[in-house]
């Protein structure tokens, strides 16, 4: 039986408010390759652009998989297509003209690449767009809202569903909200990427870690899952294990016995 591992990115792997050595600890890096050494695959499952990842992560960590904007975009080491999924342009114009650019920052992912309203410090690719149909050619996988907090994340996640339901699933990501297609989810993703395996490895024994809400889905898909002791009170209900680190988790997968 082969051992999945899929983590969440953003306060999980990686931590964009810590000082520079420390946003993607070397311990984390070295865990990793440990553990794919092993002959294990890691992967990122993350609400993230494909493009949100490969500028901090190219050089330090190889995944085996990217499940990405929630699972509406899957592609596998190389960066090929698994699976694509895309929100309806007019959808998407919908929820633009809804809450406005001029109030709160969005960043569509447009076939991996990042589109953005306005300039913005980034160490990577990305177009500066003035609406849906300025966007490069190719699908939609999310849209993203950053908020300036908790409750109005909530808020406007809920809002978002009841509006727009029938099309999209809004997930609450912190203060970000992450809009992704109707049937998308970290989970499904996870899911949809175990099937996808078992035509190479046979079955398969799935770990999922992550420390948000939006990776409900992902914990609750996982045979084994993993948040930590600052995750809301929530993700530590549904999680497996408690862990201090993904180093721990890591580490706990590879004693596991399938």
């Amino acid at each position: 039986m082969k051992k999945v591992f899929a983590s969440d990115f953003d306060g999980t792997l990686y931590f964009y408010k810590a000082e520079d050595d420390r946003k993607l600890p070397a311990e984390n890096v070295e865990k990793i390759r440990e553990y794919q050494k092993a002959g294990h695959l890691f992967g990122l499952c993350t609400g993230r652009q494909v493009g949100g990842l490969t500028p901090f992560i190219t050089g330090f960590v190889e995944p085996d998989f990217y499940i990405t904007s929630s699972g509406a975009n899957i592609v596998d080491k190389d960066l090929k297509e698994i699976r694509k999924r895309g929100v309806d342009p007019e959808v998407a114009q919908e929820i633009l003209d809804k809450y406005g650019i001029e109030n709160y920052r969005f960043t569509l992912d447009v076939e991996g690449d990042i589109c953005v309203f306005a300039p913005m410090d980034y160490p990577g690719k990305y177009y500066v767009v003035k609406s849906v149909a300025d966007c490069p050619k190719g699908l939609i996988h999310q849209v993203s809202i950053h908020t300036e907090s908790l409750d109005e994340a909530e808020r406007m996640a809920a809002e978002i569903n009841e509006i727009w339901g029938d099309s999209v699933n809004a997930f609450q990501n912190v203060i970000e909200i992450d809009i992704a297609p109707k049937g998308c989810s970290k989970g499904k993703g996870v899911e949809f990427l175990r099937e996808y395996m078992r035509e190479t490895y046979g079955e398969i024994k799935l770990y999922g870690i992550g420390d948000s809400i939006n990776d409900l889905p992902l914990l609750e898909a996982s045979d084994i899952s993993y948040t930590f002791p600052y995750a809301p009170e929530i993700v530590q209900k549904k999680a497996t294990k408690v862990v201090e680190t993904i180093v721990d988790a890591l580490e706990d997968s590879m004693k596991d016995e399938v």
